[in-house]
Order: C-alpha cells, then structure tokens, then sequence
C-alpha cells in the first residue's frame, strides 16, 4: 500500500448500503404482510399485491427523469434527498387509511429509490481510488442481501405480530438516523456536467446494452411474480405461518450467492449467468409439478435465492462491460428495466392468482427464464462475451 493512498471511506460505503437496504425493505416488505394489509383494508390480496407494483412504477418512471433533474447536485444532497423522501412517505403508509393515498406514499417513495438506485453505483466508485472501486462497490450493495436474508423476514414477523403499519414507521424511524449518519460520514462530490442529459439514447442504442437490459427484464420479472405473491404461493404446501422462515431462507441463500459471485464474476461471467438462469429454471418447473411438497418448497427456495443473490452484480458488471465510459448512465437505465419487471411482477402475478390459481405462477417463470436463457446463449460477442 501507498503511503499517499486515501484509506477505504467504509463508514461513508456502510451508510450506502443502509440506503440500500431501506430501499429494499420499503419495496419489498408488503410481499410478506399481504394477508394481514388485505384483511386491514378491506382488499383482495391481489389488490394488496399492488402496492409493491405502486412502489415499483415510481421508480420506474422517475429514475431517468429525476437523474436528469438533479444531474448538476451534489452527490450527498441528492442523496438526502432521497432519504427524506423515504421518511415521508412510508410515514404516510404507515398512518393512512386511504387506500389512494397509500398508493400515492408507494409511487413516490418508490420515485426516492429509483432516484437511490441510479446514484449509489456511481457515487461509492467516486469516493474511492480506482483500484478500489470493486470492493467498494461489494460493500455498498452489501444492504440488498442483508434486507433480503433478516430484514425482509424481521419485518414480516413485526408487521404479523404488532401490525404491518408498524414496520413502516420503524422504516421512517431507520431513515431519520440515516440522516445523521450521512451528514457525519459521507464525503460531498459535485454533480456532473449537464451534458450527460443527451447521452441516454446513445447508451440504449450502443451494442450488447439492449440484450442485457432484456435479461434484467425477463429474469427479474420472473423473480417478482413468485417474489410479491411468496405468501399465498406457500399455502398449498402448509407453510402459510412460516412466510418469514422462507424469506429467511431465500435471503440467506443470497448472501451465498453473492458470495459465489465474488469468486466468480471476473473469469467466468457468462456461464455464472447461464447456470444461474438455468438452476432457477429447473426450480421454476419442480415448484409447479410439486407445489404442495414443503420441502421443494424450502430447498428450491434456497436454490432461487443463491441464483438471485449474485444477479444484481453479474447484470450491472454485464452492462458496464457493454456501456464502456457511459457505465454510469447504464445504470440509470438497468433502474428502469430493474423496475418494469417489478412493477409488472405485481400485474402480472395478481392477474395469474385471480384467474388461474397460485399454481400457474411456476409455469410463467418457466417461459420468461426459456427466453432469458435464449438471450444469453445468442449473445456472446458485446452482452455477454465468451471470453468473460
């Protein structure tokens, strides 16, 4: 190590990945409570469902734009930014009986993340060296595997136990130390040229963007049918009561696959992401031919979760390596597509439950991760090149 060299800002990458993990926790905590929301409001669960698209439409439609908007900020203002927003507006779910405006609390609390989502990559890699820039990125993204493995199940437990408005409240209440801690901790760093607003068309159009940006589709849509409706889709197996020892499994499983990606991502890339998408294939077809077995439950459960666990880095690293020098605004446009599976997760899964039973949710995620698979396997030279 250099004398000179700026020591690794882990405190400032840490409240990182606390932003990160309030952002999953908002987004995907109704996913466990849909029972106990439904029979609170007086609505179906699929209307309950909902509210994950609600959040996932926010952010959506708003990752690009607000980008845009707060190009010219600096990093730590937008930052708290959207931190604020987060306190705002799951106090509101918290303590609102209306359902539209709940709805309304969910969009834009989702808008905050999509805002979240498109600054975090870039600022973590501008506060660090460059040869530091991949661990301070692992430490960053470190809050979606940790909500996922204890704070998703954490808070379905709170929310069955004391009510689920409650656990939304103690997310406004995490947020407010948030606050203090980016304050303290968070160097600044100024906002970017102006110039990057014309940039977007560029980036979609440029080779091997559009295929991975498909596969973060496909694949991530597949993810949040059976994600959103996880609840109603253990019932036939018995293992209704023990929703958060499913997402307990899922989530820690993923913090494995992280893990195995670390090792991995560098040398071998494509077939990770082939094998990954293959494995949850095959789970996909065994939860629909055995969806009343608990324990293909539980073990393809875990099985899902370490395919899903690496996902998020192998897909961004995938379309860095195709964007090139407009990495960063890559991922403003990974956010929206991130997003448009989730939000027509919760469509899409909601129609299936309502017309054709919880059962025919396995067999969709086996056509979507078919086509996902198709797009790797036929993209070998920019999306998902050979030689990684």
């Amino acid at each position: 190590m250099k004398n000179n060299e700026k020591p690794m800002p882990y405190l400032a990458l840490l409240a990182f990945a606390m932003t990160g993990f309030i952002c999953i926790m908002t987004e995907t905590i109704p996913a466990g409570l849909l029972p106990e929301i439904s029979h609170d409001m007086a609505i179906p669960m699929s209307t309950a469902g909902q509210l994950v698209t609600a959040y996932a439409l926010g952010s959506l439609f708003s990752a690009i734009p607000l980008t845009i908007a707060t190009r010219s900020w600096s990093r730590r203002n937008v930052l708290l930014a959207t931190v604020l927003g987060f306190i705002l507006f799951n106090s509101l779910t918290a303590i609102s009986t209306d359902l539209v405006l709940v709805f309304t609390a969910r969009f834009l609390a989702g808008s905050s993340a999509g805002l979240a989502w498109s600054l975090l990559a870039g600022y973590a890699r501008r506060i660090v060296e460059p040869h530091q820039q991949g661990k301070a990125m692992a430490i960053a993204m470190v809050g979606t595997p940790i909500a996922l493995s204890a704070g998703v199940p954490f808070g379905t437990w709170l929310g069955q136990v004391l009510g689920w408005r409650l656990t939304f409240g103690t997310m406004s209440a995490l947020s407010g130390l948030l606050i203090i801690w980016i304050v303290l901790c968070v160097p600044n760093v100024p906002g970017q040229s102006k110039q990057v607003k014309l940039q977007f068309g560029k980036v979609l159009n440029m080779q091997g963007v559009k295929p991975v940006l498909a596969v973060v589709l496909t694949w991530m849509l597949a993810h949040n049918i059976l994600y959103t409706y996880i609840a109603p889709f253990v019932q036939p197996s018995g293992l209704y009561s023990n929703v958060e020892f499913i997402l307990m499994v899922f989530g820690l499983a993923s913090l494995v696959g992280i893990f195995i990606t670390g090792k991995l991502i560098d040398k071998h890339l494509r077939i990770t992401v082939l094998v990954s998408l293959f494995a949850f294939f095959v789970i996909s077809l065994m939860f629909g031919l055995f969806i009343t077995n608990s324990n293909v439950i539980v073990i393809g459960t875990a099985i899902w979760g370490l395919t899903f666990g690496g996902a998020a880095t192998l897909l961004n690293t995938a379309l860095a390596d195709a964007a090139g020098e407009w990495a960063d605004i890559a991922i403003s446009l990974t956010v929206v597509s991130w997003n448009s599976a989730i939000s027509l997760g919760g469509i899409v899964g909601g129609v299936l439950l309502q017309i054709y039973g919880i059962s025919s949710l396995p067999f969709m995620l086996v056509a979507l991760l078919f086509v996902s698979l198709l797009i790797v396997k036929n993209n070998s030279n920019y999306a998902f090149p050979r030689s990684r």
